[in-house]
């Protein structure tokens, strides 16, 4: 966290997530005409924000994009804020991209874990229902094989799915439809992919959102940060994620 307070620091990478923020997936070079600066300067604030897990790049052929990472601002929120009060709308989740008219979203986290435990906290139904507000993806893990998400205080499944691609425990890629209520299933099937890369005694997981309509319901991906920081929380410690933000879908569907 004290990289990502120093990041934050600074009123130019305070921007240039503003920026991000404003319209995601951006090149140097689009980046670059916002800042009276030279590119070498902007360069250098997106590294640091790089090195903060603030900023995530992905190579689209000869194009470098970046994205809006929000997972290191949910767990500062999570840490203080939500320990006073009630969660609030960030817009810094709201973020954009327009690939060919469809929106992507793009979330990292670095956790201290083995590749092998974290694909099992993926996979496992009883352990994922623990950071995923008590729902469970069920599935026998195969390529090509169906998935669901219930939860136990929902009239109807929330969810289901086809595992595209397994490859444990490096890659998980899977097409969703959300059906928790008729808004967002009416936008249809969406992509997620997981990637689990060993970094020394640790692991980063990426988790990229894709093929959403652009300016699709925002429930289709706003929970990301929350989950995500679940699952860290869950598998460094050992413990449930208890701020409010972390229950209050699980407290809404209680109330159903």
């Amino acid at each position: 966290m004290d990289e990502v307070f120093r990041a934050l620091a600074a009123p130019t990478r305070r921007s240039l997530l503003d920026e991000l923020a404003r319209e995601d997936g951006q090149t140097l070079s689009s980046l670059e005409r916002r800042f009276p600066m030279t590119r070498f300067g902007v360069m250098r604030h997106l590294k640091q924000l790089e090195e903060a897990g603030l900023v995530v790049t992905k190579r689209r052929g000869r194009e470098k994009l970046h994205f809006l990472n929000t997972v290191p601002i949910r767990l500062i929120h999570d840490r203080w804020v939500s320990k006073y009060a009630e969660p609030w709308a960030a817009t810094l989740s709201e973020l954009k991209v327009r690939l060919e008219d469809s929106m992507e979203k793009v979330f990292e986290v670095y956790i201290k874990t083995t590749p092998e435990r974290l694909w099992e906290a993926i996979t496992d139904p009883d352990i994922r229902s623990k950071y995923t507000f008590g729902s469970r993806f069920e599935s026998d893990g195969t390529p090509g094989s169906r998935f669901t998400m219930t939860h136990a205080g929902a009239p109807g499944p929330l969810g289901e799915g086809e595992n595209l691609e397994v490859d444990p425990p490096r890659r998980l890629v899977q097409s969703m439809v959300a059906l928790w209520d008729d808004d967002v299933k009416a936008e249809g099937t969406s992509r997620i992919t997981w990637e689990i890369e060993p970094v020394g005694d640790s692991c980063r997981l990426t988790v990229t959102h894709d093929q959403m309509r652009e300016g699709a319901n925002d429930q289709l991906y706003g929970g990301w940060p929350m989950i995500l920081s679940g699952l860290k929380t869950w598998l460094e410690t050992g413990e449930l994620l208890t701020t409010p933000g972390s229950l209050m879908y699980s407290a809404d569907w209680q109330r159903r």
